[in-house]
């Protein structure tokens, strides 16, 4: 985590928080996901019900992400 989140004490604050907010959302995630979370200097001040909701949109987009890519499109189907 960076410093910019803050020092010390602020930044492992953060991290039980996300680690807090994370743990029961790991289930939701396809078998061989990798997970990375990237705390940017607002989660310092931020509670934890705005990291989960801001963890929420960011996992929405990523499975969506992950869906379309792995939908085969007319292009890459074999004639």
């Amino acid at each position: 985590m960076s410093k910019a989140v803050g020092g010390s004490v602020v930044r492992h604050a953060v991290t039980r928080r996300l680690r807090h907010v994370v743990g029961p959302r790991l289930a939701h995630l396809p078998a061989g996901s990798r997970l990375v979370v990237r705390a940017l200097p607002a989660s310092a001040t931020a509670s934890s019900q705005a990291l989960a909701a801001d963890l929420d949109v960011a996992l929405e987009r990523a499975l969506r992400t992950a869906r379309a890519a792995s939908t085969p499109t007319a292009e890459s189907v074999p004639s």
